[in-house]
């Protein structure tokens, strides 16, 4: 048995579970995996080897925290590290002892500074998920520097300008990570998903990770273009205000999300990692609206999507009838499908499960003897 990857997973929308859980199924039945994350409900099912060690949350307080501390300030090198809380205190227990216990080949952490750089204190080599965003301070800095190598679930072609290429170099580029790549036919998900065949579908997304879109800016959408069928799924914020017209429907959190997708002509989506994947792997015309976050990781991508030309962008959603028939139409006219399916790799998985197994094995090789200051002897001496 090869000694074992451990695997901190964000519990903040689906994408880290996701991807975790693509990596899990790819690796090799003999590498045991343990998976450190506050929620386990959010994972696919797992391979035999891997394990799911529930952790307290490291930024949901649970009530037991002390309250007298937050005047000290957080050093840049740290982005979330509240002082007094026990959760976190456990938390980095469960992780510190499991490194002493299992001797670990890898860590994996997607994605937190504060584990990142608690593997390389505790002698662990880490390897931290890539996102996009302004990520040049202190706190990521050093957790990208001190990584044995770095794992970005997206194509190099979205690659953000600045980052060098000495950072490049150390990254493994994994295009469709976290997704089923293969794409539904068109007619056959709008069967499924109860569409007509002739009918025009806008499709508007929410993803997991925030507080969705607004119902007022859709509602003067749908009633911007009447002869289409708007369907939203995902989270959607209730406007008081907003007059919605027959033609728009929310169904919520569905289990078929690639088939609304594939069913689609027009889709409206934010700009988190698997919502792209998805779309980006149907090909489908992309009105592409990015919401916040943290180190503006959805802008970043946004731009990203925008310079690759395979999505159009706006800062937000549209506000009036005119805004979202300009903004539609631009989206039809620039489409490129096949620049889109081209940012989605073969089995980005077994990639990026190939990548790590390499990265392990050269890590802990026994490198050839070397002393630098002995000298050899003379053959008489």
């Amino acid at each position: 048995m090869k000694r074992p990857f451990g695997y901190f997973v964000h519990h903040q929308g689906r994408g880290h579970a996701e991807r975790c859980a693509r990596i899990a199924a790819a690796l090799p039945a003999d590498r045991p995996l343990t998976i450190f994350c506050a929620r386990d409900d959010i994972f696919s099912s797992l391979p035999v080897s891997a394990r799911i060690e529930t952790i307290p949350s490291l930024f949901e307080a649970r009530g037991d925290e002390a309250l007298g501390m937050d005047h000290i300030p957080t050093p840049e090198t740290l982005h979330c590290a509240p002082l007094g809380w026990p959760g976190i205190r456990r938390a980095m227990a469960s992780m510190t002892q499991w490194f002493d216990r299992a001797d670990p080949a890898l860590m994996i952490c997607d994605v937190s500074a504060e584990i990142a750089q608690l593997s390389r204190i505790c002698s662990v080599p880490h390897v931290k998920v890539l996102q996009h965003g302004d990520r040049g301070d202190a706190g990521h800095r050093a957790a990208y520097d001190g990584a044995a190598g770095l794992l970005a679930p997206f194509h190099a072609g979205l690659a953000q300008p600045e980052w060098p290429m000495a950072m490049r170099a150390r990254t493994c580029f994994a295009g469709g990570l976290g997704i089923d790549a293969s794409v539904a036919e068109k007619q056959a998900a709008r069967r499924r998903i109860g569409i007509g065949a002739e009918e025009e579908m806008v499709l508007v997304l929410a993803g997991g990770g925030g507080n969705g879109f607004s119902q007022g800016p859709i509602a003067v959408g749908a009633r911007s273009r009447p002869a289409a069928r708007w369907v939203t799924i995902g989270r959607i914020e209730r406007d008081w205000h907003a007059t919605e017209p027959t033609n728009l429907e929310h169904r919520g959190w569905v289990d078929t999300v690639a088939d609304h997708i594939a069913a689609a002509d027009i889709v409206v989506a934010s700009t988190g990692n698997t919502t792209c994947q998805q779309i980006l792997a149907a090909g489908r015309p992309w009105l592409a609206i990015p919401e916040w976050r943290y180190f503006d990781e959805q802008h970043r991508k946004a731009e990203a999507l925008a310079a690759a030309g395979v999505a159009t962008v706006r800062l937000h959603l549209p506000s009036s009838a005119g805004a979202w028939q300009q903004a539609l139409a631009e989206t039809l006219a620039d489409h490129r499908p096949l620049a889109q399916r081209g940012l989605i790799e073969d089995d980005a998985a077994g990639k990026a499960a190939a990548w790590l197994e390499r990265l392990a094995e050269e890590l802990w090789s026994e490198p050839a003897p070397h002393h630098p200051h002995r000298r050899s002897e003379p053959e008489d001496a």
